[in-house]
C-alpha cells in the first residue's frame, strides 16, 4: 500500500508507531532524532555515559528485587544486587566507579528500607501499549503499583537535580504510561509518580481524564510533525546498499533542523554536529557523577 492511498476516503490509515522516547528526542532536537531513528547506517555514538550506567544498575537491582521471593527482600539484598549487576562504562577510572557503586547501593538499600515487600506490583519493568486513530504508542514501566481500585504509574529518578510535582505532571511519558496501563488492566490510572533516589523524595501528581486526554493530543501533534518529517526523509534518501558509499545526508538536514542549546554538551551524536558543538562545549563522560 503507498503513502498516498493511505489517505484516500475508505483506506485504513497507518498509526504511527512510537514510544515516548522518540517523540520526546523529536521535541528536544529533530536533528538528534533522525540521527538516532532514520540515518542507516547511524552516526557513531561519543563515549558511553557514567550517569547511564549508574541509572541503568539502580534500575536493574530495583527489578531484581521485586523479583526476589518475598521474605529475601531486604534493604541489604537490595545492595547486593546493586553490587553485582554494577555497570562500569563511562567511569573515569575504577576509583571514581567504585565510589559511585557504593553511593548508588547507599540509594537503594535507604529506598528499599522504605518499601513493604509484601506489597506486590502488578508490573516490573512492564511494557504497556495503547493507540488512537493515528499512533500506536508502547513504553516500559518501571513500577506499576495498585492503589485501592486504581493503578499508580512509578519511575525511578538518579540525576542530582531534585524533582517536583510540576516535573511529574509534565512528563508526557508518565501520561501515556497511566493511559495505556488503565486500557490494558481496565482499571482506572491517574496517579504518576516519580521517586527520586538520591534524595528519597516523590513528586507525584494525579491527572484528571481530561489532561490525560491533553497529554494523548499532545502525543498525536508531535507525531504528526515527526510523521510528516520520516516521509519527506524517506522519499528523498535512498536506501543504503551493501558495499556502496555511505550516505550524505546533509542536503536533508533542514527537514530535521537542530535546537542548540545547554544540552548539546550530553548529546551521544555532537560529533556530527556543528551547530552542537558551537552551542556548549562536550562534556566529560563522567561530568554528571563528578
Amino acid at each position: 500500500m503507498s503513502g498516498e492511498q493511505l489517505g484516500f476516503e475508505g483506506m485504513p490509515r497507518r498509526l504511527y508507531a512510537c514510544t515516548p522516547s522518540r517523540l520526546n528526542t523529536w521535541l528536544d532536537c529533530p536533528r538528534r532524532y533522525r540521527m538516532t531513528y532514520l540515518d542507516r547506517p547511524a552516526p557513531p555514538k561519543g563515549p558511553p555515559w557514567a550517569h547511564n550506567s549508574l541509572g541503568a544498575s539502580v534500575h536493574n537491582a530495583l527489578a531484581g528485587w521485586w523479583r526476589l521471593p518475598e521474605p529475601d527482600r531486604t534493604p541489604a539484598a537490595a545492595g547486593t544486587l546493586l553490587a553485582r549487576g554494577w555497570l562500569t562504562d563511562g567511569f573515569r577510572d575504577a576509583e571514581q566507579s567504585a565510589q559511585q557503586r557504593e553511593r548508588a547501593r547507599e540509594m537503594v538499600e535507604r529506598y528499599a528500607s522504605g518499601l513493604d515487600p509484601a506489597a506486590e506490583p502488578l508490573g516490573v519493568e512492564r511494557t504497556v501499549a495503547t493507540r488512537t486513530d493515528r499512533i500506536a504508542v508502547s513504553g516500559r514501566i518501571d513500577r506499576l503499583d495498585a492503589r485501592g481500585d486504581e493503578l499508580a504509574v512509578v519511575d525511578y529518578k538518579t540525576g542530582r537535580r531534585p524533582l517536583t510535582s510540576d516535573d511529574a505532571r509534565g512528563s508526557l511519558a508518565l501520561a501515556l504510561y497511566a493511559v495505556a496501563a488503565s486500557r490494558v488492566l481496565r482499571r482506572p490510572c491517574r496517579t504518576v509518580e516519580l521517586h527520586h533516589l538520591p534524595t528519597g523524595e516523590v513528586a507525584a501528581w494525579e491527572h484528571s481524564d481530561a489532561s490525560l486526554d491533553r497529554q494523548l493530543r499532545r502525543a498525536e501533534s508531535i507525531a504528526a510533525e515527526a510523521e510528516a518529517a520520516d516521509t519527506a526523509y524517506r522519499n528523498r534518501v535512498p536506501k543504503p546498499r551493501s558495499g556502496t558509499a555511505p550516505i550524505d545526508h546533509a542536503p536533508h538536514d533542514e527537514l530535521f533542523p537542530p535546537r542548540p542549546g545547554t544540552l548539546c554538551a550530553w548529546c551521544d551524536f555532537a560529533r556530527h554536529c556543528p551547530e552542537g558543538r558551537a552551542a556548549a562545549p562536550a562534556k566529560d563522560p563522567w561530568a554528571a557523577v563528578s
